[in-house]
């Protein structure tokens, strides 16, 4: 654990630093509520492994991997807003706080001050746009056309969650200067780690005890939002079950780079394991 809490702690300090230099004080104080919350930062972790998995260093990933924790968090703010959900990770949500107009307001500066770490490098900017892109689109499909069967609802997850998945491991590739193969390679797998990770999501959302889950349960069903478990006739059990094939897909993914550093892919392939099985 002692590995990647230096890692997490490295991510970590550049996002205080970010936070703190945001003008004016009340927009940085809320960039900070957002983004200094209690969150997992597997994204951010992914970034900096797969830079070292890909022959790089861990420094050379963090400016990236702040950016794409910053971007992920921007999106959170909205999700919030459009479920009314008047908690994240334990605290209150950007809207519940501040409000409407500051949490969107809110949204742009985490934007804006992620899109500042990208701007030097054009692959990075590149593949953070493609991944916004899809992940706009993803969440204009659900509101406007319901997924109605598996096929369709992997599509979605795949924009949704999977498109920043695979946006953070092509960044830690990138910043290790990797080749244009091994980049799509580690975004196939961090994408399949994602739509692992989101179907586990909606079981959780379907069985999990909200104290445990340190947010809302029960919100997918509520709002007739398109979740695996209500979209088919999935089972928990069953979707489980599919969330662990979409992992060991993103595993043979990884199985095809060539790693520098065994132990950073180690992790990495812990991170494919834990998505299925996470309680929280």
């Amino acid at each position: 654990m002692e590995y990647l809490e230096h890692r997490r702690g490295m991510v970590e300090e550049r996002l205080e630093s970010v936070c703190e230099v945001v003008d004016p004080d009340e927009l940085s104080e809320r960039i900070a509520h957002v983004a200094l919350s209690d969150g997992k930062r597997v994204r951010p972790t992914v970034t900096v492994l797969s830079c070292e998995t890909a022959g790089g260093e861990a420094a050379d990933a963090v400016d990236f991997a702040v950016g794409v924790e910053l971007v992920h968090n921007a999106s959170l703010v909205v999700d919030d807003i459009i479920d009314d959900s008047e908690v994240r990770r334990g605290t209150d949500s950007a809207w519940a706080a501040f409000g409407y107009g500051p949490a969107l307001i809110t949204s742009d500066g985490l934007l804006g001050e992620a899109f500042a770490l990208f701007l030097d490098d054009e692959r990075a900017t590149e593949v953070v746009s493609e991944a916004m892109v899809e992940l706009g689109e993803g969440e204009a499909t659900e509101l406007v056309a319901r997924p109605t069967d598996e096929e369709e609802y992997l599509a979605l997850a795949r924009r949704k969650t999977g498109a920043l998945f695979r946006a953070a491991a092509e960044l830690g590739a990138i910043a290790a200067d990797a080749d244009a193969r091994t980049v799509e390679a580690f975004g196939e797998y961090a994408e399949g780690v994602g739509v692992a990770f989101q179907i586990r999501d909606d079981v959780l959302d379907a069985t999990a005890d909200a104290d445990d889950l340190g947010k809302p349960t029960g919100q997918d069903s509520e709002m007739d939002r398109p979740s695996l478990v209500e979209v088919t006739d999935l089972t928990p059990e069953e979707a489980n079950a599919l969330a662990r094939e979409t992992a060991d897909g993103a595993l043979s993914a990884l199985d095809s780079v060539d790693v520098a550093d065994e132990r950073a892919a180690e992790y990495l392939r812990d991170l494919a394991e834990f998505v299925v099985v996470r309680e929280r």
